[in-house]
């Protein structure tokens, strides 16, 4: 029945949007995709509670590269590119920034994350020229499956998949799968692996104990 629910409302607003889009692509055709999409977004993040994230998620359904079902974009949030990707079930928190970005599904991101496409946007190499006219380099980031970011940390590299990052972390080299990581600059403390195994212990051990007491 939930599901039955979800699907109106999403038709709904596919409808309700659709003017939306179609300006938005008539404008795309002026002016370049790249430089009509981030005005709607930044609009559509202005649309309050839940009726923003259904609007949100049709807009979005026409205009990035992917935005699979049941993913959620918080209020204040902006992309910068239509080219970024949102997968199934991923949440998005208030206020975040997100640039040519690949969100895979079950994603967690905290609010007032900001997820840019590496360090080197800017060239510094010429004093002679204004950073802003330097040729900069932009990276692919992917976040990864399963990942859970936190509030205010700030993200410049790839993350991979199950990993977790502290509020506040700035993570300027790209993580592997399953890294815990803190700090500015953000470093591995734990393998996520390993709190999985001590979990798994930490249960048997009662198990074991109460075998061992019944076979006294």
């Amino acid at each position: 029945m939930k599901a039955c629910v979800k699907n109106i409302l999403r038709a709904i607003c596919a409808v309700v949007v659709s003017p939306t889009v179609l300006l938005y692509r008539l404008q795309a055709g002026m002016i370049g995709t790249d430089n009509a999409f981030p005005g709607w977004s930044q609009l559509f993040s202005l649309i309050p509670g839940r009726t923003g994230v259904y609007l949100r998620h049709a807009f979005y359904r026409c205009s990035l590269r992917r935005c699979d079902d049941d993913s959620c974009v918080s209020f204040g949030t902006i992309f910068s590119h239509p080219n970024a990707s949102i997968g199934r079930t991923a949440y998005i928190g208030n206020y975040c920034s997100i640039g040519d970005v690949e969100i895979a599904e079950d994603v967690l991101i905290a609010s007032h994350v900001s997820i840019m496409n590496g360090c080197r946007q800017h060239g510094l190499e010429r004093l002679d020229v204004p950073v802003r006219e330097q040729v900069g380099h932009y990276e692919n980031v992917t976040i990864g499956r399963d990942t859970w970011i936190g509030e205010r940390a700030t993200i410049a590299a790839s993350v991979g998949k199950h990993c977790v990052v502290g509020a506040g972390s700035l993570v300027l080299t790209p993580l592997p799968d399953y890294s815990v990581a803190v700090g500015v600059p953000a470093k591995i403390i734990r393998d996520r692996r390993e709190l999985a195994s001590d979990a798994d212990q930490s249960h048997a051990t009662p198990c074991v104990a109460q075998t061992a007491e019944s076979a006294l």
